[in-house]
């Protein structure tokens, strides 16, 4: 499964990008993106995000 960012809820806080040990996530134009290349998908991210924004893709 892929994580996913929603980006209406995203407020580009950067929480997650602290969070990640991969430094797989960036914030791109007050967003955040994730580089799936480098991503481990262990959702390290999801509780990081105080808008709920970071989830799996089922």
């Amino acid at each position: 499964m892929k994580l996913k960012i929603d980006e209406a809820k995203c407020s580009g806080s950067g929480r997650c990008v602290e969070a990640c040990p991969e430094k797989a996530i960036k914030i791109v134009g007050g967003k955040a993106v994730i580089d799936y290349d480098i991503c481990d998908f262990d959702g390290i991210c999801i509780p990081a995000c105080p808008n709920g924004a970071i989830d799996f893709d089922e």
